[in-house]
């Protein structure tokens, strides 16, 4: 299974987001475009990147019932980004409806759909003390999984501290897409679930995504280039 690593295009609009994307010549960075871009700039932000030759991952994390996110879905599936998600917390019934909104009328489906699990800025404390689940953090984390893999997705959202697991769990093709990814030495940030790129990778990550560490640092390209070098190491 292909690996890589996922830039997080944390950007307040187009402008920023496309001078720092101009700043890798001809390489073509994967890239995250979140909550904040999109509802800055709107789906031609998508269409504009995808035309440069870049593969996409829409992090949305969709959540309604399950009528809505079919819908919503059916709208997205439009922009032929590489894999979009939502939160696993919805509901089978939720994953299986979004599911339907990415297949086309001839039956084919190019976007891949993953869950999110639990975010990697929540901790065992938080999970049971303000969102009131009993259950440890991590099995939750592999229920939600399970249930993903049992509604037909392709992946998950999870800590790379929980990718292994989840592929002994849900099959080695069941993809693993990580936040929580930082160098050693690095600040977390808002982060509480992290590793390094070489961790994630050892640890069976399938990508990871990774914003601040480059995004903010002096230099993004060479800052992209080691943590590829990190992660994929003789695969690059």
């Amino acid at each position: 299974m292909a690996k890589d690593v996922i830039i997080a295009l944390d950007f307040p609009g187009r402008e920023r987001t496309m001078d720092f994307l101009s700043k890798f010549g001809d390489e073509r960075p994967y890239v995250k475009i979140g909550m904040e871009l999109f509802y800055a700039a709107g789906p031609d932000i998508v269409r504009e990147i995808s035309a440069r030759g870049h593969r996409i991952f829409l992090d949305l994390k969709l959540c309604d019932i399950p009528n809505t996110v079919r819908g919503a879905m059916r709208s997205l599936s439009a922009l032929g980004v590489d894999i979009i998600n939502l939160h696993a917390f919805g509901s089978s019934a939720m994953m299986r409806a979004a599911l339907e909104g990415l297949i086309a009328s001839d039956g084919s489906r190019r976007t891949k759909l993953i869950a999110v699990t639990v975010l990697t800025s929540t901790d065992e404390k938080t999970l049971h003390d303000e969102l009131l689940i009993g259950h440890p953090l991590a099995d939750t984390v592999m229920s939600y999984a399970e249930n993903a893999r049992a509604a037909g997705l392709d992946g998950v959202v999870c800590s790379p501290l929980e990718a292994g697991e989840v592929h002994s769990r849900c099959g080695s093709g069941f993809l693993t897409v990580t936040p929580g990814v930082r160098f050693a030495g690095g600040e977390h940030g808002d982060q509480v679930r992290v590793t390094t790129p070489a961790m994630a990778r050892t640890l069976g990550s399938d990508y990871i995504v990774v914003g601040r560490p480059i995004t903010g640092a002096a230099d993004p390209v060479a800052a992209w280039r080691l943590c590829r070098s990190e992660f994929l190491g003789g695969e690059m």
